[in-house]
C-alpha cells in the first residue's frame, strides 16, 4: 500500500497511517494477527485525506466532516466531486432529490449509498416538520438504527412533498405502505427460497436480479390498474 501512495506522496510513513487509523479517519480490516488489509476502497480513501491536507490544507477536522457526508452520498461544499470518490464508489447522489420516473429492472437495481439525517431529507425535500413527523407517523418514513435516512427515504419525501402539493398529506397516503407491505410480502415468497438455494450453493438466478425485476413487474401492474381506473372515470 506504501508504494502504491508514496509516489504521489513521498512523506507517507506507516506511522502516519496509523495515527489517521486512530482519529477514526480510515478503518482497513484487520486479520487476527493485525495485520491491516487495506482494499482498493481504503486506498482510495487514504488518497482523498492526503490530497486535502497538501493540496487544500485542511485540517483533520474538516476532512473527518468532509468525509462523512461523502460516505452518506452528500455533496462536500467547495469540493471537485469530479475526482475519485473517497470509498471507491460509482454511485454519487447527484440524482438524489428527483421523483423516480425510471421503472426498469435495470434502473432499479442500481442503489444509491446515500445516507441523511432528518433535517437533511427535509432540506432537500421542502419538507417541514409537521409533515415529516406525519410521514413518520404513519410509516412511510424509516430511519435506520443510527437515525438517518437511505435513498429509498428520499425518494419516498420527494414523492410526497409532490403529492402534498396537491393537497394529499400523508394521512391519506398510509395505503401506499399498507399496500407495499403486501406486495413485499408477495416478493419474499419468491425471493427468500431462492436466496436460501444460492447460499446452498445451487445454481439459480441472482436474487438481486430476480428482485429488481418483480419490482418492476410490481410497479408496472400498480400503474396499470390505477391508470385504467382513471381512464374510466373511477
Amino acid at each position: 500500500m506504501l508504494r502504491t501512495l508514496q509516489p504521489d506522496f513521498p512523506d507517507l510513513t506507516d506511522s502516519k497511517i496509523r495515527y489517521l487509523e486512530t482519529e477514526g479517519l480510515i478503518s482497513p480490516e484487520r486479520r487476527s494477527s493485525g495485520y491491516r488489509i487495506f482494499a482498493e476502497s481504503d486506498i482510495a480513501r487514504l488518497r482523498f485525506i492526503l490530497t486535502a491536507q497538501r493540496d487544500r490544507f485542511w485540517p483533520l477536522k474538516v476532512i473527518k466532516e468532509a468525509l462523512d457526508r461523502l460516505d452518506r452520498g452528500l455533496d462536500v461544499p467547495g469540493l471537485d466531486t469530479t475526482g475519485p470518490d473517497p470509498d471507491g464508489a460509482d454511485e454519487t447522489a447527484d440524482a438524489a432529490g428527483a421523483v423516480v420516473t425510471d421503472l426498469s429492472a435495470a434502473a432499479l437495481r442500481r442503489r444509491r449509498a446515500i445516507r441523511l439525517k432528518p433535517s437533511e431529507l427535509r432540506e432537500r425535500t421542502g419538507l417541514d416538520r409537521a409533515a415529516y413527523a406525519q410521514l413518520k407517523a404513519f410509516g412511510l418514513l424509516r430511519t435506520d438504527a443510527s437515525g438517518r435516512h437511505h435513498a429509498d427515504d428520499l425518494d419516498v419525501a420527494t414523492a410526497a412533498a409532490c403529492l402534498a402539493r396537491h393537497g394529499l398529506e400523508a394521512r391519506h397516503l398510509r395505503s401506499f405502505r399498507i399496500g407495499a407491505d403486501r406486495e413485499l410480502g408477495l416478493a419474499q415468497q419468491i425471493l427468500e427460497p431462492m436466496r436460501r438455494r444460492r447460499a446452498r450453493g445451487a445454481a439459480c438466478p441472482d436474487p438481486d436480479d430476480l428482485e429488481a425485476e418483480l419490482l418492476s413487474t410490481m410497479l408496472a401492474l400498480h400503474v396499470a390498474l390505477v391508470r385504467s381506473g382513471l381512464s374510466r372515470g373511477h
